[in-house]
């Protein structure tokens, strides 16, 4: 994962990351998890499948694997979410 290439979205108003919110049981916060991509049309396929009506608001990068770790420290995420089809979609999530 630390070789690879990482593709994100990010808002282009505010800078902040496309994340997955999952709720937990007795838990008023809930989990944060950056949406990853494999491939740059992966992620805008995503956004033109699920946001048509915002996607011209979003951007994608790509970000190394080494910089992955300080992404999730510095905006305090709690893992990753690794979109396996975004048309679906299907994600497999990683805790730190």
């Amino acid at each position: 994962m630390l070789s690879q290439t990482h593709y994100l979205v990010r808002s282009r108003s505010d800078g902040k990351y496309l994340v997955a919110r999952i709720n937990q049981e007795g838990n008023e916060t809930p989990l944060s998890y950056l949406l990853l991509f494999q491939e740059h049309f992966d992620a805008l396929s995503y956004l033109n499948t699920h946001g048509s009506n915002v996607s011209d608001r979003f951007s994608v990068e790509s970000i190394p694997g080494t910089q992955l770790k300080g992404i999730l420290q510095r905006w305090g995420f709690d893992g990753v979410g690794l979109v396996r089809d975004p048309l679906i979609p299907r994600v497999e999530f990683l805790s730190l």
